[in-house]
């Protein structure tokens, strides 16, 4: 019993410090986000990586969006990003990379692909489960 209560005095240090540490994540994603667009704009230049690295930006910024509108984080955002940043790299090496490499980094991009499509094909199932639950609650009722 003593140990349930430690545990549930302490709980808040876990609130606070994930939130803390995610507004700090938003925050310095901001602040980097800035700092390309400054050098994008001295250079005069806008390459497809720095796109593809503004879109890992914007999915971040909107990873931490969802937390604070949810309380958590949807495993599909970190696949993403994941996924966008492997685009990123092979635009940026794939005429110095080897063509294994290459294969082996689309391969990780098809993967991460089916993944998120069987964690969104989950949930959608999920939903379509409690959907039915609550249809047959509320026929038991009638």
């Amino acid at each position: 019993m003593k140990k349930l209560n430690l545990n549930n005095s302490l709980h808040w240090t876990t609130v606070v410090s994930e939130k803390l540490l995610l507004a700090i994540i938003g925050g310095l994603t901001m602040l980097a986000a800035a700092f390309d667009l400054y050098d994008m704009l001295l250079a005069r230049r806008i390459e497809l990586a720095d796109l593809f690295l503004l879109f890992i930006y914007a999915e971040i910024i909107g990873m931490v969006g969802a937390f604070y509108s949810t309380s958590r984080i949807p495993v599909t955002l970190p696949i993403i990003i994941a996924m966008t940043a492997l685009c990123r790299l092979i635009v940026l090496h794939s005429k110095e990379m080897e063509p294994l490499t290459l294969i082996a980094e689309s391969g990780a991009i098809a993967i991460l692909a089916g993944a998120a499509y069987v964690i969104s094909m989950k949930d959608k199932m999920s939903l379509e489960k409690l959907k039915m639950r609550e249809d047959l609650q509320d026929d038991k009722k009638d």
